[in-house]
């Protein structure tokens, strides 16, 4: 039932469209922790941790009207499920890949719709009898962890059908997988609404086999090849037509020519073939993995990860403490206030993650600037370059020029939002929120357009999925942060706002070594021009005065205007 590579490239702009829509509704959806924690507390999830529980022998038919008793306790479980799902939302990237290199994106995708459908059934089964069944939370989190990863990973390779645009589409995906933040948000304005959150869960469930259904009936069993790939071809098609004349017996022949975009498997000459066996194993996977710019990348994304999911993990605990201020007996009313506050700013930090579909664009303008004007320097030096020329490493340093500029930017905005974060105000942080949101877009197209700069594109799956699980693994220190807070500290979230706030700025060490090899290259560069000038003056001078009398100044004349003796225009 899979369709071919030809016929999915037909359909390729309703795969995006949905893709783009399943991104918001199914991928990173955990990641709108905060709403799916007060909707899983007053649903009475591991409500039964508490000591003042009054509602353990209350029956499924009158639960709905239950106050549930909340404490610390309580919290501290349910934000473990959060780490494990938020794990496994970026450490199965490395498996995935390797996975998707091997068998395409269809399984894969199919795969993670049928674990997303079953995340959401375990929650809404759990919600039943919660005291009991509290524990399906657990594995709950881990499906829609690893289901939503599966999704955004497959869809990441789509963009590749698209061309002179790719970039546009590949923003727009990462766009929609870091706002779907905003679900779980607007799943809670529809449960304040009064719609049961069993039903709002069988819902999405169900929408869920939906993404199955699509996926079954539209993607295809191969992997999409990139633009450059010799399998996107203009197919020409010639036809005659005879006709005959029945006075005279004269038969006349009219060729119509039909062309369309095709994609097909054309093998590659033998040439092309060594040529590119030889260029992707000229550099092991080894010298990639020990480089700098990993070692400092993985430095940097680790940090970024563990202050963002630390964050989005304590966000409502932390707005509770800028209400109470810490306070251990708060008043019935101070309660109320603090309940109503975390709710309209969760909902507030819920509706910012769309900004993620418009502020992803910006970053891959930065990373694309003057890429054009590289190319068309390249492809005018290419008539006056010998084969045996060094790679055209100006493009190199372009891409390292935009991708230290992006990383200077996304970490400026990384620390001013810790500086925002340790102001004790309640609506000076709906900054923290625009930035908080506009970081988590911006930092992984910083580190994709890194790693496809410097990197041979057959490492680069491998670097980025190893790049997730060094993070993931990282970013699970946040727990322990967490209890931290709500232990010792007594939820001030104060001093460890602050070392995060340290910790960040270790982040410029990246763009700090990236300027050092920048500059490296543009003085090998240089040299390299140098010696090539030498040489192409040593070559052109016995030309020049055997060159049947005309004199060498005016040689030089003429080249200096553009021209040279046989008439060619110098580029």
């Amino acid at each position: 039932m899979a369709p071919s590579l030809a016929q999915a490239y037909r359909r390729r702009w309703w795969m995006a469209i949905t893709a783009i829509i399943e991104n918001l509704l199914f991928s990173a959806v955990l990641l709108g922790w905060g709403s799916l924690l007060i909707m899983l507390k007053n649903e009475g999830f591991y409500s039964h941790v508490c000591i003042d529980n009054e509602t353990v022998k209350t029956n499924v038919t009158s639960m709905e009207n239950v106050k549930w008793s909340t404490c610390v306790q309580q919290e501290e479980i349910l934000n473990l499920g959060f780490t494990i799902g938020s794990f496994l939302l970026s450490a199965a990237t490395l498996p995935l890949g390797i996975l998707m290199d091997r068998y395409g994106p269809r399984p894969l995708r199919l795969v993670g719709s049928s674990c997303f459908a079953a995340s959401c059934a375990m929650i809404a089964t759990a919600a039943y009898n919660p005291e009991v069944l509290s524990v399906l939370i657990f594995l709950a989190v881990s499906f829609n962890g690893f289901g939503g990863i599966c999704l955004t990973f497959t869809s990441l390779t789509l963009p590749n059908m698209f061309g002179n645009v790719r970039s546009t589409i590949l923003s727009l995906m990462i766009g929609s997988y870091a706002s779907s933040a905003v679900t779980f948000p607007g799943v809670k304005l529809i449960y304040d609404l009064g719609v049961s959150f069993r039903i709002i869960m069988w819902v999405w469930s169900g929408m869920a086999c939906l993404v199955f259904l699509n996926c079954f009936f539209n993607w295809p069993a191969e992997s999409f090849p990139a633009p450059e790939d010799i399998r996107y071809f203009k197919k020409v098609k010639l036809s005659g037509v005879v006709t005959e004349d029945k006075m005279t017996g004269d038969r006349y022949v009219t060729h119509m020519t039909t062309m369309e975009d095709t994609v097909g498997a054309r093998q590659p000459g033998p040439e092309q073939t060594d040529s590119q066996s030889t260029s992707q194993g000229s550099v092991p996977l080894c010298h990639s993995i020990c480089s700098p710019i990993l070692l400092w990348s993985l430095i940097t994304m680790a940090m970024t990860q563990l202050r963002l999911i630390f964050f989005m993990g304590a966000m409502n605990k932390m707005l509770e403490f800028l209400v109470t201020h810490g306070n251990p007996n708060p008043s019935e009313e101070l309660q109320k206030e603090a309940e109503e506050q975390v709710g309209f700013y969760s909902s507030i930090f819920g509706s910012m993650q769309l900004l993620c579909l418009l502020t992803c664009p910006m970053i891959g303008y930065i990373m694309d600037w003057k890429m054009k004007e590289c190319e068309e320097e390249n492809a005018n030096a290419q008539a006056k370059k010998s084969q045996s020329d060094p790679p055209k490493s100006d493009r190199i340093i372009q891409k390292l020029t935009n991708a230290m500029r992006a990383f200077i930017f996304t970490n400026i905005l990384l620390v001013t939002f810790g500086i925002i974060s340790l102001i004790d105000n309640l609506p000076i942080q709906v900054v923290s929120f625009v930035l908080h949101t506009i970081v988590r877009g911006f930092i992984h197209s910083c580190c994709g357009g890194l790693y496809a700069a410097v990197y041979p594109a057959n490492h680069f799956g491998t670097l980025t999925g190893m790049q997730s699980m060094v993070s993931a693994a990282f970013a699970l220190l946040q727990q322990p942060l967490f209890i931290l807070m709500l232990g010792p500290l007594s939820g001030d979230p104060y001093w460890i706002n602050l070392g995060l706030l340290l910790f960040s700025l270790a982040g410029f060490l990246l763009p700090g070594y990236l300027y050092y090899h920048r500059r490296n290259l543009i003085i090998a560069k240089a040299e390299r021009d140098r010696l090539a000038a030498s040489q192409s003056d040593k070559v052109n001078t016995p030309l020049t005065q055997s060159g049947g009398g005309t004199p060498k100044n005016e040689d030089s004349g003429l080249a200096a205007n553009g021209y040279t003796p046989n008439g060619n225009t110098v580029y």
